[in-house]
C-alpha cells in the first residue's frame, strides 16, 4: 500500500457506493427495518462542524444497522421555508426561491464528501410544491375532521415589517429584524386544535422510555397540566352581560387571602369598560405594546389600573374586592381573570405592595406564628403548613389537603367546581409573509371560507413578487389573490396568510417513507418504515418541534395518512452536544470587538506561554525573546495580539467556526468523522482543536501502515499468540458493538484504539493477523468508512466493507480463564500478578510473596498478614 491519502481514496469509495446503490432504502418484508433520521437542516448556505457531528452520529447507526441485516432508511431533506430567505431578498435583492435553492446546492455539495450513507433519491425541500401541496391536502383533511379553525387572537405585530412575529422573534419588546416596538394586536388567525390532545400528549410521555428524561420533563412542563378550582365572583354594578367574573386558580386554599381581582387587558370585560373610560383605554393600549408570553410578563414590571368595578367574595359576600386590569395576566390561560392573594404569591405581593392593597395571610410555616409579611410565603403544594384561615374550616398540615378541602367546600356550597386545565394552547399557524406554504382556502362573500379543491393543489406561490415595500407580497398580487370560489364560482379572495414553518417540519419524517407519492403518504410504505427508530437532533428543539410533530402524527392517523402505531412517531430520541471552539477577538479603534476566524490567527508557544497573533506568523526561535511580557505587550500595541475567549458553541457572528471543507481538504473526511465521535460522549459538547484533528490523522495513518505491514507478511508465517489475538478480536467486537448499541461512540472508539495497539504488538500467524485487521476495518467502518473500505479490500475482504455482515464475537473467546490481581503492601499498590481464576488461595499467596516487586518493597520485613480477595485484590500487611 502507498501512504495514506484521503483525497485519493475517499472520492473513489463514494463513487463505488453510488454505483452499487448501497444506501438506497428498499422495502423488504423479509428483513427487519430500521429508520434513522437526523433533524433536517435549514439551508443557510454553509455546513459547520455541528452538522458533521450530528450527521456522523446518524451515519454510524445507519451503517451499523445495515451490517446487522436491517433494511435501513436514512434520508435527507431541507427545512427550506421561513423568514431568513425573505429577509435576504429584501436586503440583497433577488428572490427567496433562488436564494434557498442556491444554498441547498452549496450545502449538498459540502455534505457529499463526508461519505454519509444517505439515500439521496428521497431528498426534498419543504419549499418544493410537490411537498407543500401534500401539506395543503392534509390541511384540508384536518379541516374536515374539525382539527383546524379560525378565531380572533392577540398576536405580536411588527408595525414596520407589517407581519405577525413568533414569540422568539420578539427581542426586548422589538421586532428582531426591524427593531420596531412590537404591538399586541387582535387578528383573525388559523389554529390547529392541539389542545384537544393535551391529556394524550402528556400521558404518552411515560411510554417514551428511550427519550432523554430532561426532554420528557420539558414537554410535560410545556403541556402544563394543573388541577384547581373554577368559580365565579358576583359583580357589583357591572355592564350588562358581566354579572359573573369567572376565575380559575390552582391554589383555592388561599381564597381567604384574596384582596383584589384582576383581568387581562384583552378580557371582554376590559373591552366593555374601556369604551367609557379614556384613562382605562389608554392603559390597555399600553398593555398591548407589551409582551405576549408568560415568560416576558413574569419579568416585566407589574402595573395595573383600578376599573372602579367591585366583586363579592364568595366566602364572605359582604366583602367587596376591587377589580383591576393588570399587565401580567394572559387572556389565553385559565379564564383571563384571577383573584390576587399577595401573602402567598410573589407576583401578587409585588402588585399589592405597589398599589397599597391589603396582604392578609392564610397560612404560615408549620410551627410559626402569624406576623406581618415582609415578603410572600410561597410554599409548594405538598409542603406542610399551618393554616390560619382554611377555607374549609379545618386545620390541616399540608397544602395538598387544603386544596382538596377548598374544592370540596366550593362544590358543596355551589359556587365553584374542581377542574383540570392545561397550559398548552392551540397552535396558531398563520403568518403574514410570502415564503411559506399557502393556506389552501378561499374567502367567498356567499359561501364563506371554502377549502380549495384537491385537484387544484398545490396552490403554488407566485414567483413574480416584489419586496420593495414592507408587508406580505401576496396581499399585493391581484392575479394570484383574486380567484373564483371553488364552491359557487363567484369572485372570491384567496387566503394570503402562509403557514408557520413548524408545520413543514412536523411531518417530514412521514413523507420520507414515500417522497414521490401523489398523496401525503402511501399506506404500505408508512406501515413498513414507521416509526422512526432513532431520531437525532439538538436539545433546542426539545419542546415545540417535537410537540408539534407528535400532534401531527396523531392528526395524520385520524385523517388516514399514518397507521395507529405511528401516533408517537419517534421511538428513540438522542440530543447531541454541540461542537465548540475558542473565540479569537481583537478591538478596533473605537473599542468595539472584532472577531477572527481560526484560520486567520497563529497559535505560538513561547516558553510556557500560549500566544495567539493575527496572520501567519513564524514561531520565534527558542531563547530569542529575553522578556516575554514586553514582547507580548509590543504585539498588543501593534494590534497583532489576539484575546482568546474560552470555548463556546460555534457561531458565525463570533467567527469561531471551523469549515469542514478545510478539514476535509487537509486531513480527509474520515479524520473529521473520527474526531467528532471520539473526544467526548455524544450527549456532551466536544471542543474542536487543530491538535486533536492532527492526532486523529496520525492515528488513521498508523492503522494504514499497520494494514500495509500485515499485507506484506508471508502467507506461511507462523507466529505465536494466535489464541490471544483471537480473544482480543472477540473482545473488540463485543466492546465496539455494545458501544454503538448504547450510543457510547467514544467508548467504541476507545476499544478500537486498544485493539489497534494489540494488533500492532501481536506476532500471530498470517491468517490470524489478516482476520484481525479485517475485523478492525469492519468495526471502524461506521465511523471512518473510506479507510475501512481500502483496508478491507487490500486484506481480501469479500465485496464492499459497507455491505459485509457485522462480526459476531464467539462467546467462548470472551471467557477469560485468568485474572490479574493488584498487590497492595501496607495500603499502597506495589505489584500485580496474573493467575488462573480458580487457583487456590494458598497458591495465590505463594505466588504473590515470590513476586520480585513484592520482595523488593518488603525489604526483609516480616509479613504479619496476607489477605486474598478472590478475583479482586491481594493485601499484604508487613
Amino acid at each position: 500500500m502507498s501512504r495514506y491519502e484521503p483525497s485519493a481514496i475517499e472520492p473513489k469509495w463514494q463513487a463505488a457506493w453510488d454505483e452499487a446503490g448501497t444506501f438506497t432504502a428498499k422495502r423488504d418484508p423479509a428483513k427487519p427495518k430500521y429508520y434513522v433520521l437526523e433533524m433536517f437542516p435549514y439551508p443557510s448556505g454553509r455546513i459547520h462542524m455541528g452538522h458533521v457531528r450530528n450527521y456522523t452520529m446518524g451515519d454510524v447507526v445507519a451503517r451499523y444497522k445495515s451490517s446487522c441485516g436491517f433494511s435501513v432508511l436514512h434520508p435527507m431533506g431541507w427545512d427550506a421555508f421561513g423568514m431568513p430567505a425573505e429577509n435576504a431578498a429584501m436586503e440583497r435583492g433577488g428572490h427567496p426561491k433562488d436564494w434557498t435553492y442556491g444554498n441547498i446546492d452549496v450545502m449538498k455539495t459540502q455534505m457529499k464528501p463526508l461519505g454519509l450513507s444517505i439515500d439521496w433519491s428521497r431528498e426534498f425541500a419543504t419549499c418544493d410544491p410537490e411537498y407543500y401541496g401534500q401539506q395543503q391536502a392534509m390541511f384540508i383533511d384536518m379541516m374536515e375532521k374539525g382539527l383546524v379553525y379560525r378565531k380572533a387572537a392577540v398576536v405580536n405585530w411588527d408595525p414596520v415589517d407589517m407581519t405577525v412575529l413568533a414569540n422568539e422573534q420578539v427581542i426586548d419588546g422589538k421586532g428582531w429584524r426591524s427593531g420596531a416596538a412590537v404591538e399586541r394586536r387582535e387578528l383573525t388567525q388559523w389554529f390547529f386544535k392541539i389542545s384537544d390532545y393535551s391529556e394524550d400528549l402528556l400521558a404518552s410521555l411515560d411510554g417514551l422510555k428511550d427519550w432523554p428524561e430532561k426532554v420528557r420533563l420539558m414537554q410535560a412542563n410545556w403541556i402544563g397540566k394543573s388541577q384547581g378550582l373554577q368559580f365565579a365572583f358576583d359583580t357589583v354594578d357591572a355592564p350588562a352581560g358581566f354579572e359573573k367574573l369567572e376565575v380559575y386558580t390552582t391554589r383555592p386554599d388561599t381564597l381567604h387571602g384574596a384582596s383584589f381581582a384582576a383581568i387581562a387587558a384583552d378580557h371582554p370585560l376590559a373591552k366593555a369598560l374601556e369604551a367609557a373610560d379614556p384613562e382605562l383605554a389608554a392603559f390597555i393600549a399600553d398593555c398591548r405594546k407589551g409582551g405576549t408570553t408568560a415568560e416576558e410578563l413574569e419579568t416585566a414590571e407589574k402595573v395595573g389600573i383600578d376599573t372602579g368595578l367591585r366583586v363579592r367574595h364568595p366566602l364572605n359576600p359582604d366583602q367587596l374586592l376591587p377589580v383591576w386590569v393588570a399587565n401580567f395576566i394572559l387572556m389565553d390561560y385559565g379564564t383571563g381573570a384571577i383573584f390576587g392573594c399577595p401573602a402567598h404569591d410573589a407576583r401578587d405581593f409585588e402588585f399589592a405592595t405597589k398599589y397599597g392593597l391589603p396582604i392578609p395571610p392564610v397560612f404560615v410555616a408549620e410551627g410559626a406564628e402569624e406576623t406581618a409579611l415582609s415578603e410572600p410565603f410561597v410554599p409548594a403544594k405538598t409542603e406542610r403548613v399551618q393554616y390560619i384561615r382554611n377555607v374549609a374550616g379545618a386545620t390541616v398540615k399540608t397544602g395538598d389537603q387544603g386544596i382538596l378541602d377548598a374544592i370540596a367546600l366550593a362544590e358543596a356550597q355551589g359556587f365553584g367546581r374542581g377542574v383540570t386545565k392545561f397550559r398548552l394552547r392551540d397552535w396558531g399557524v398563520s403568518r403574514q409573509r410570502y415564503w411559506g406554504c399557502p393556506i389552501p382556502v378561499v374567502h367567498c362573500a356567499t359561501c364563506g371560507v371554502v377549502p380549495e379543491k384537491k385537484e387544484n393543489l398545490p396552490v403554488e406561490l407566485p414567483y413574480d413578487v416584489s419586496f420593495d415595500v414592507p408587508g406580505n407580497p401576496l396581499d399585493r398580487h391581484p392575479t394570484w389573490r383574486n380567484v373564483a370560489c371553488p364552491s359557487c364560482g363567484a369572485p372570491a379572495r384567496r387566503e394570503t396568510d402562509t403557514m408557520d414553518t413548524f408545520v413543514d417540519s412536523s411531518w417530514y419524517y412521514a413523507r420520507f417513507t414515500a417522497p414521490r407519492a401523489t398523496t401525503p403518504t402511501v399506506a404500505e410504505d408508512a406501515d413498513y418504515w414507521m416509526n422512526v427508530d432513532q431520531y437525532i437532533g439538538g436539545i433546542e428543539h426539545a419542546i415545540l418541534h417535537l410537540l408539534y410533530s407528535r400532534f401531527f402524527a396523531r392528526a395524520m392517523n385520524e385523517t388516514g395518512h399514518l397507521p395507529a402505531k405511528a401516533r408517537e412517531p419517534f421511538n428513540a430520541l438522542f440530543t447531541q452536544g454541540m461542537v465548540t471552539h475558542e473565540i479569537y477577538k481583537t478591538t478596533d479603534d473605537k473599542g468595539r470587538p472584532v472577531y477572527h476566524l481560526p484560520e486567520d490567527v497563529t497559535v505560538l508557544a513561547v516558553g510556557d506561554r500560549r500566544v495567539v497573533v493575527l496572520g501567519d506568523v513564524p514561531a520565534p526561535e527558542p531563547d530569542s525573546i529575553p522578556d516575554v511580557d514586553a514582547w507580548i505587550q509590543g504585539l498588543r500595541d501593534e494590534g497583532a495580539l489576539v484575546d482568546v475567549i474560552p470555548s463556546a458553541k460555534m457561531s458565525k457572528s463570533k467567527k469561531n467556526v471551523v469549515d469542514p471543507m478545510n478539514i476535509i481538504a487537509q486531513f480527509g473526511a474520515d479524520t473529521a468523522r473520527w474526531f467528532v465521535m471520539s473526544d467526548s460522549p455524544p450527549e456532551r459538547d466536544v471542543e474542536w482543536t487543530a491538535s486533536g484533528a492532527e492526532a486523529t490523522f496520525k492515528h488513521l495513518s498508523r492503522v494504514w501502515g499497520l494494514c500495509s505491514r500485515i499485507g506484506e507478511m508471508p502467507a506461511d508465517h507462523v507466529g505465536e499468540g494466535d489464541d490471544d489475538l483471537r480473544r482480543a478480536t472477540a473482545r473488540a467486537v463485543d466492546e465496539v458493538t455494545r458501544g454503538i448499541d448504547g450510543f457510547a461512540f467514544n467508548k467504541a472508539i476507545a476499544a478500537l484504539y486498544a485493539f489497534t495497539n494489540t494488533i500492532a504488538r501481536a506476532n500471530a500467524s498470517t491468517p490470524v493477523m489478516k482476520e484481525a485487521i479485517r475485523t478492525l476495518a469492519k468495526l471502524m467502518s461506521p465511523m471512518v468508512p473510506h479507510i475501512a473500505e481500502s483496508i478491507w479490500t487490500y486484506q481480501g475482504g469479500a465485496g464492499l466493507c459497507a455491505t459485509a455482515p457485522w462480526p459476531k464475537a464467539d462467546p467462548a473467546l470472551l471467557v477469560d480463564d485468568t485474572v490479574t490481581l493488584p498487590i497492595q503492601i501496607n495500603g499502597k499498590r506495589r505489584a500485580e500478578i496474573t493467575v488462573p481464576k480458580d487457583m487456590d488461595k494458598a497458591e495465590v499467596e505463594k505466588i504473590a510473596l515470590a513476586n520480585e516487586d513484592v520482595i523488593r518493597f518488603l525489604a526483609g520485613n516480616p509479613v504479619k498478614k496476607i489477605i486474598v480477595v478472590p478475583g479482586r485484590i491481594i493485601n499484604v500487611v508487613a
